[in-house]
Order: C-alpha cells, then structure tokens, then sequence
C-alpha cells in the first residue's frame, strides 16, 4: 500500500514513511492510494474470525513489507486482549449464533487498559512504531495533543518503550479530573512527560502542527505525532467497524445499520468511513457533536467554517477545527451531495446531554459517559425522523468513571473506580505547565530528552 499527501497526490510514501513522519513534507495528511474492497464470501470468513485476527488480515492491506504475517498475528493479538462487546442497555450481548431481539446496541469500546477506544488505535500504533524502531534502532519523540483521552492512550500504548520519548499537551483546566490523573501519573522516570497548556485544546493541537512545521524543531528532535494526523491512528480506527458490522449484519441480515459517532477530530467517523468503503455492511453514520459543531453545520449547508472551540461536558469533543475533515472529503471526491447520503448529525448543548444521561440511568439503569450521551442523542433523534428500520449502534467512546465528578453531579449517586483509575488517582501526579509557546515547547524538550 502506498500512501499520498492529500496537497500533492503525487508524492508517495510507503506505509512505515508515513507512520513515523506523520505528516508529508508539503504539511498534507496522508492518505491511502486506494483501499481494498471484499466480496460477500470474504465478508462472511472475516466475520467468523476473532476481533484480533480480523485486524490482523485487514492490516495487511495497509502495511508495507517491514512487517510479516506473522508480525501482525502477533501485533494485533498483543495489542487487542480485551473485549468488544455490542450490549443492550439492559446489558444482553449480540451474539451472532442465537441473537435477542432488539434493534438498539452500545458499542462498548471502554474495556481497554485506559478505559477509551482511544486504545484500540494507540496500542496498534504503539506496536507498530516499536517494531519499526527496533529494526532500525532510530528514536523518536512524539508530540500529542489531548482533549481528554487520547493522551492517556498513548502515553500507556508507549510507556518505557525503548527510543520513544512522549510529551503529553493538554490544556489547563480542560480535561476531568480522571484524565488528568491518567495523563500525569505515568511516573517520575518514565518516557512519558505530561504538559499543561494555558489556553484550548486547539491551542495545543495548533502548537503540534507549528512544531512539525518547524523544520529544525522537527528534525532536532526526530519529531513524530500520535494525534490522528498521523495515519497510523486513523486506519485501525476501521477495523473495529467492519468487524462489528458483520457480527450485527449475521444477526440481523435483512436489517440496514446504522452507527452514532460522538465526534471531534473526526478520526473516529473517517475510521468508520473506510470500513464502509472496504465492504462494511454500514448503511448511515450518525454524528453526534456538542457546541463544537462545524461538522454538522457543514452537512447541513455545505459550508464548512472552523472556529474557534467553546468548553463543554463533553470536553474531549471541544473542537472546532478538526484535522480529519479533508481525509472525509478525499473519501467522498469532495461531494457534499454524496457524503449527506451516508452521513447525517445533529449537535446539543450540555443540559440536553445531562437530561439525557439521567433519563437514560433512572429509566433503564445504564450509565453513558457524557461523550456517548451525545451520540445516543443523535441515533434517537434519526431514528425518530424516518419510518425505517435500523439496527442502532451507538460507539460508547468512554467509560463514565473517567467522568466521575461530573457524571456524579448530572446523576446524583456514586460512580465507582475501575481499580485501574483507582491506581492512577492514587499516584503521584507531575505536569509542566507553560503558555502556548512553540519556544518554551522546544526548550522543554531539549530539557527532557
């Protein structure tokens, strides 16, 4: 597979160039030349196989010879032991032999080692970072930026892994209380340094990309960027899509799915959106976003305007330029007309995601993070507006514990730990906090590597 920059199509790269360097020298997003589509036989074989080993097939299409079949076996059963189940809220899990009835599903996709489906991309990543590195014995420093999860998956994806030093940016004052902990207790000595921000989750996504622009900083410091910039986040984002569609899809074969995304960078949906485009039984996408909506507007007008972003409950959505929504139009040639076709949305402000989270704890017991809220939201209100038959599946993004002060205040009742949040709470916590300067950004690596 050969991947292009999305400002000049004709400069390529393999998939290892574009994993480590993130971005394309002319700063374009790189994007897969083309991507594989599978047949209805195919579908059913991948279908039968284990999350893992589906991810491990699929990953071959995208890879380059640095890695083998075996290398992937081995890399995709490392990096996904946990769960993925599809649960109705009265908590039955889809099974594909002997299916409830029921046409509603949450994709619980919290069961990973941070308790975010941020997992899902970063251990893939993580694996195949090191894999490559230690073939070539090079380093790298990763920069990050995080609005509230992704961070915490990253720093535990690559924490004391040999060549790689992490820095962490998030902004001051705009992650919960949980994630902080996640990102800063990684320890004293560890390869993963947590930096406070003063200002938005834009303004630390904009310090990233003035880095990589920084063609000194960026070669100085062998600078790579785990953020979904970087393809190497985006692509696995698919697999967990078309596996999970063929689950439902053997369920309920003569139904149409649909799935509700809470977005922000919209590396999530572009995930999905490549799954679709390989085969994936995926009829609509749903996207659910918070006052930070310019990716709804744009469905909905056909003018997309970036602004800047507003805080919200559902803090790691607090985007208001989201880096995916080029690789969205690549996908779709640029045609709005044809992206409304798969893609519809609608956005909510934080007391109708509250009311929501209550209705749905008092009325069926089950208890969404604030992120998920405001996917489940958007799926009711589609399904609410069209006579036909979907089976709903609402991508569950976090485990509410992560959320655990403000979720207890929407709810009025107690949210345990997980004993892995228990840990990270208990831990020391360490931050260096700076203005949103690319200088002091720069000085603090040098510090530090």
């Amino acid at each position: 597979m050969k991947y292009h920059s999305l400002k000049n199509p004709d400069y390529k790269v393999d998939f290892s160039e574009a994993l480590l360097s993130s971005l394309a020298p002319d700063g374009g997003l790189y994007m897969p030349d083309s991507l594989p589509r599978f047949g209805e036989g195919e579908l059913a074989r991948l279908g039968a196989l284990p999350f893992h080993a589906c991810a491990a097939h699929l990953s071959r299409f995208f890879v380059d010879d640095n890695f083998s079949d075996d290398d992937l076996r081995d890399l995709c059963a490392d990096a996904y032991d946990f769960p993925l189940p599809l649960k109705t809220m009265g908590g039955v899990v889809l099974d594909p032999a002997t299916p409830e009835p029921g046409d509603a599903y949450i994709m619980e996709m919290f069961h990973g080692p941070t308790l975010a489906f941020k997992d899902f991309a970063a251990r893939f990543m993580g694996r195949t970072v090191s894999h490559l590195l230690s073939r070539s014995g090079e380093s790298r420093t990763i920069l990050v930026a995080t609005s509230g999860d992704t961070g915490g998956a990253i720093g535990h994806a690559f924490l004391n892994l040999p060549g790689i030093r992490v820095f962490i940016l998030f902004p001051e004052g705009g992650v919960s209380s949980v994630q902080e902990h996640q990102l800063t207790s990684m320890g004293k000595n560890s390869n993963v340094k947590a930096i406070a921000v003063e200002g938005t989750f834009d303004d630390c996504q904009a310090l990233v990309k003035q880095a990589f622009a920084n063609k000194d900083m960026s070669a100085a410091h062998n600078l790579m960027s785990a953020n979904s910039i970087n393809v190497g986040r985006v692509i696995p984002q698919s697999f967990y899509y078309f596996w999970t569609s063929l689950q439902v899809k053997g369920a309920f074969p003569h139904r149409p799915i649909a799935y509700a995304v809470p977005s922000g960078n919209l590396g999530n949906l572009t995930g999905g959106l490549i799954a679709r485009k390989m085969g994936a039984p995926i009829d609509k996408f749903v996207v659910g976003n918070n006052a930070n909506h310019p990716f709804v507007d744009y469905l909905e007008t056909g003018t997309y305007t970036p602004r800047n972003s507003v805080p919200t409950l559902s803090n790691a959505m607090d985007i208001g330029r989201p880096n995916n929504f080029p690789r969205i139009l690549a996908l779709f040639d640029g045609d709005h007309e044809q992206i409304t076709k798969v893609c519809t949305g609608s956005h909510y402000s934080d007391e109708q995601t509250e009311r929501h989270l209550r209705k749905t704890y008092s009325r069926a017991g089950y208890l969404m993070c604030p992120h998920t809220a405001v996917g489940h939201l958007a799926m009711q209100d589609f399904t609410g507006a069209t006579d036909k038959k979907y089976t709903e599946i609402t991508v569950s993004t976090a485990h509410p514990a992560k959320f655990k002060d403000e979720v207890e205040r929407v709810i009025r009742a107690n949210v345990p730990l997980p004993a892995s949040l228990k840990r990270s709470v208990k831990a020391k916590s360490r931050k260096h906090l700076m203005v949103p300067s690319l200088a002091d950004l720069d000085a603090y690596i040098r510090d530090n590597v």
